[in-house]
């Protein structure tokens, strides 16, 4: 669904617990994510740290898709 939805010209950041299945299904804009029960965050830290977090990866998949990318682009720290 992520290359047929950028083949019509709209972006996508593919938010990833396992990035190789990302890979595979041929993501253009891969963001990595926390871990498979918790893909936006992380339990274990307080509100506030949680936050944080979301917003990071929140912040990184925006500034994938204002990236133009030519091939399969995984978007690290």
């Amino acid at each position: 669904m992520v290359k047929e939805i950028e083949r019509v010209g709209i972006p996508v950041v593919h938010i990833a617990t396992v990035v190789p299945i990302s890979l595979t299904i041929g993501a253009n804009r891969i963001v990595p994510a926390i871990g498979i029960p918790y893909p936006l965050g992380n339990p274990n830290l307080d509100a506030e740290g949680d936050k944080k977090v979301r917003r990071g990866l929140v912040e990184k998949a925006l500034k994938a898709l204002q990236t133009e990318v030519e091939d399969q682009t995984v978007f690290e720290d």
